[in-house]
């Protein structure tokens, strides 16, 4: 296919997911409101949600889009896998352009854990480990994620690394690890603010992190690398650094190897260090709730509704974390985090001291 074909049905794909976004989604809230107030009680459960609205044809509109717009932007006639495996010889060249020193720390025996192979997260054919394009798919695929509205704004990576320096006041950070830094766009914001501290990039993706260490030598970022490895078993030592962060990393775990993440991270802040992941949890009601099981269900997320039902500030304080602290995080300028009128990811700001 050529260019301009698969950018056309791209932003095909996107136009449609903002009119799902701003136009199908409100309507469903509006009529599961409706019912809600005609049937006098308002549902406690997913299941009691489910029963007002699961055989409404608005909701199976609504649902059949997102589960195919997302196949369509990665496995249809214009889809990215198709179009970047068409130029895969082009694409991996830049990828291995990279003088030694500037090379991601990758390990072709490396063990990836099963929960992160069993399954295609995203609806991504392969997952983001398989194929050495598979950073390059992943990068393309990020930008039509969360389809933000109105004004230009800093994108919540940036928003979420400023969270984090307020946090530390005047106060810098020396050595910062992110984890499940996929293909860098988390760690970017981090070099950029923190110029003088060393960083360190951990995920289990190979093709993530090459094309992570390309971009940052693109960006002439010093001090930072990119190092295959499971967050849950690191080989820093005791103490190494005084952030610990992720981005949509906590999601994609099951609840045991979240605990051993969280467990990991505690061992590795020095004293007075902070851990601060951003993620998808605070779910105000059952209505939101549903809807993000059904998000999950959708698009091959099968560890979102555990992690949305962990007690995460009891887990952290049971680890010996100080000041924990779980709230809301607004990706946008003017987003309603309570009770946004369109279609949103829960976003959360989950923090903590060691």
């Amino acid at each position: 296919m050529d260019d301009r074909s698969f950018v056309a049905a791209q932003d095909f794909v996107l136009d449609v997911k903002r009119h799902w976004t701003t136009k199908v989604y409100p309507a469903l809230k509006a009529e599961y409101r409706q019912k809600a107030d005609r049937a006098g009680a308002e549902p406690q459960t997913v299941a009691e949600v489910a029963d007002l609205v699961a055989d409404s044809p608005l909701y199976r509109g609504y649902a059949w889009l997102e589960r195919h717009l997302q196949r369509m932007k990665y496995s249809g006639r214009y889809g990215l896998v198709p179009y970047h495996a068409a130029r895969r010889q082009a694409l991996l060249a830049r990828l291995d352009d990279l003088p030694p020193e500037q090379r991601a720390e990758t390990d072709p025996e490396f063990a990836i854990p099963k929960y992160f192979t069993a399954i295609d997260i995203h609806q991504h054919p392969g997952g983001v480990w398989r194929d050495d394009i598979a950073g390059l798919v992943y990068e393309r695929g990020a930008r039509s994620t969360t389809p933000l509205l109105g004004a230009k704004h800093k994108d919540l990576h940036g928003r979420f690394t400023d969270r984090v320096a307020a946090a530390f006041g005047q106060a810098r950070p020396a050595r910062i690890l992110d984890m499940g830094c996929g293909f860098g766009k988390s760690t970017g914001p981090f070099w950029e603010m923190f110029r003088e501290a060393e960083i360190d990039g951990i995920d289990l993706s190979a093709p993530c992190l090459k094309l992570a260490a390309a971009e940052a030598a693109a960006a002439q970022a010093s001090r930072v690398r990119f190092r295959q490895m499971d967050a849950r078993a690191t080989d820093y030592p005791d103490g190494s650094f005084d952030l610990v962060t992720s981005t949509m990393l906590l999601h994609e775990m099951p609840p045991k190897a979240i605990g051993a993440l969280l467990d990991e991270a505690r061992r590795l802040l020095a004293p007075g260090g902070r851990m601060v992941h951003l993620d998808f949890w605070l779910l105000p009601d059952a209505f939101h709730r549903f809807i993000h099981y059904g998000h999950a269900r959708r698009n091959n997320e099968p560890y979102m509704p555990p992690f949305a039902e962990m007690d995460v500030a009891a887990e952290l304080s049971a680890r010996g974390f100080r000041n924990v602290s779980v709230e809301p995080f607004a990706e946008a300028e003017g987003v309603d985090t309570a009770d946004s009128p369109t279609w949103r990811f829960p976003w959360t700001v989950i923090a903590a001291e060691a």
